[in-house]
Formats: C-alpha cells, sequence, structure tokens
C-alpha cells in the first residue's frame, strides 16, 4: 500500500511539473466566478453586462437610451480574457474596475458628445459569437495577458474587419513585453508605434495640448497623495528584480496596411483608476479624472467609432 501510494503521489506530481509548463492551450483563471475589487461573485455564464453587479466605489449614474436607438447606440465592451503564471507579476484580472469604470466613463461619454450611449455595457470572451457586434473593445491590466490558440484568429479577423482594441492600466517594461509578445502572436508582420501628441486624436473631442506624461494617471491611492508628494507614478517589478519608477507614460498604436488605428495601448497610466473611483477623492477627480482619464477615453472611444 506505502509503494502504491508513493507511485500515485509521484504520478501527481509529474502531471502538476507537465501542466505547469504548458504556457499556452490551456487557461489560466479563477473563472467561471470571479470576485469584483467590492467582493461582489461575478458569473460569467449568467452576468453580461456591468449594470448588472453592484458598484463598489460612490456609486454609477443611471440614463436611458433615446427612444427608437436601443440598437444603434456605443456600448463598452470589457473583455474577459485569461492571465499567463509564467509573464509579469500582477494580481489583477480582466475584472479590475469593473464594474465602476465602464458605466462612469459610459455616462461621461454619453453627457459630454452627440453619441448615444448604452447606459448597461457588456462583458464578454473573444470567442463569443456576439464580438463583432461591439465595434470597440477594452482590456485592463494585460500585463500578464495570455490569449488562447482559438482566440488569436478571432481576435486578427476582428481588428483587420474594423474592430478597435484599447488596451490599458499596465506598468513597466516587464509587463509591456509581455502584452507585446501576445500581440505578437495576432500580428507577427506589424509593430506599435509611439501616437504623437500632435495626432488628431488627442484633439478629436477634448484638446488635450499637454506634453504626454501631464496625461499620467496613477492609482487613486498614489494619485490623492500626489497633491504633496507630486509622484504621478507607479513602481513594478523588473525581470531582474529590481523595481521600476514607471515615469513615462505611452500611448503606442498598432495600425492596418490604410494607416488606421486597429489596437491603442496606453501604457504607464491607469485611466480605469480615473474613470472608476471619480467620486472618492476630490483631489483626485479635479487633477486625474476631471483633466486626463475621462478626456482621453472619451477621445480615442470618439476616435475609434469615427474612423
Amino acid at each position: 500500500m506505502k509503494t502504491r501510494g508513493a507511485l500515485f503521489f509521484l504520478m501527481l506530481v509529474l502531471f502538476a511539473g507537465l501542466a505547469s509548463a504548458q504556457r499556452r492551450g490551456r487557461r489560466y483563471s479563477d473563472g467561471p466566478i470571479y470576485f469584483s475589487e467590492g467582493g461582489v461573485p461575478v458569473d460569467v455564464r449568467v452576468v453580461k453586462t456591468a449594470r448588472e453587479i453592484a458598484s463598489h466605489s460612490t456609486g454609477t449614474p443611471e440614463w436611458k437610451y433615446t427612444p427608437g436607438f436601443d440598437r444603434d447606440g456605443f456600448t463598452f465592451c470589457r473583455i474577459i480574457r485569461d492571465s499567463d503564471p509564467n509573464g509579469a507579476p500582477t494580481s489583477a484580472s480582466w475584472i479590475t474596475d469593473f464594474p465602476d469604470s465602464d458605466l462612469n466613463l459610459s455616462f461621461r461619454l454619453q453627457q459630454m458628445t452627440s453619441m448615444r450611449v448604452n447606459p448597461n455595457g457588456r462583458i464578454l470572451r473573444l470567442t463569443d459569437k456576439d464580438l463583432f457586434d461591439y465595434p470597440f473593445i477594452y482590456m485592463v491590466e494585460p500585463g500578464a495577458l495570455l490569449l488562447q490558440d482559438e482566440e488569436i484568429p478571432i481576435l486578427r479577423k476582428y481588428l483587420l474587419n474594423g474592430g478597435f482594441l484599447m488596451a490599458d492600466d499596465f506598468w513597466g517594461e516587464w509587463q509591456w513585453e509581455c502584452f507585446a509578445e501576445q500581440m505578437k502572436r495576432v500580428f507577427p508582420e506589424r509593430e506599435f508605434s509611439e501616437l504623437p501628441m500632435e495626432h488628431p486624436l488627442f484633439t478629436c473631442v477634448f484638446p488635450l495640448n499637454v506634453e504626454k506624461n501631464k496625461l499620467q494617471v496613477p492609482n487613486e491611492r498614489t494619485g490623492a497623495a500626489s497633491q504633496f508628494s507630486g509622484v504621478t507614478w507607479e513602481r513594478h517589478p523588473q525581470k531582474d528584480g529590481s523595481a521600476e519608477d514607471c515615469t513615462e507614460m505611452h500611448v503606442r498604436a498598432l495600425l492596418d496596411d490604410k494607416g488606421r488605428i486597429m489596437v491603442i495601448a496606453t501604457h504607464n497610466t491607469d485611466n480605469g483608476d480615473g474613470w472608476e473611483r471619480e467620486g472618492e477623492n476630490d483631489w483626485f477627480f479635479h487633477e486625474f479624472s476631471e483633466k486626463r482619464a475621462f478626456p482621453l477615453g472619451i477621445n480615442i472611444i470618439f476616435w475609434a467609432m469615427t474612423h
């Protein structure tokens, strides 16, 4: 019995080692049930919209579609994604800032532009049959992104057919490398380029005539303290074990053959916290939500939907 038990234990160890060595082809997720930052369970087999989940900040606004335009408005669509345990270390997942960021930004978009905006939002996987109904998709904390093999041709087709992906809230070179590696699997022939502040995206709704770092948004705690410290960046680990001061904000784009932006990556900044936590601290709201996160987010969406 002891020999048989030892053999069984050895088989388990070998199986676990083999499984952990597999970098692709399986899901590294906690689903189908995830927990929001407010501790609310989100069963992705059932939940389809941000409106179904309780706020964990200061509440979210409510509004209704203009009658007759229920199917013609903009919908903020968040992607449920997997995380690579061999990627850059981060405890965050696709559910970060959800649902408050999605609903607050959607409200500001319909409030400050002529766009009709879905008051409910949407969440889905890239493999969902409804993906192509939504021309704009959003990924949060993609520094540990893992695209499944079956998702790669779908995302490629979606983006080449006119879709637009915004990747937001990831910090440091290690996280950037992990995200870029996954996007390279989608477009091995394309490279990201830095979007200059002269690009009309930065002025299409709000005139963001500032240097790029003046658009950097930290998490709410760092942002609230920045009125005293002046620090608007976060520190994240490097591959060599050191910590990186992520001081330089980047807005990088992946273009199609006609120069259309397919993917925009806001790196070393946390727009999601600017949308999510607008009501938690007056200084944070006026300095980061009002001046940076909302204007940039609205400009990006407006550009995506009109180009």
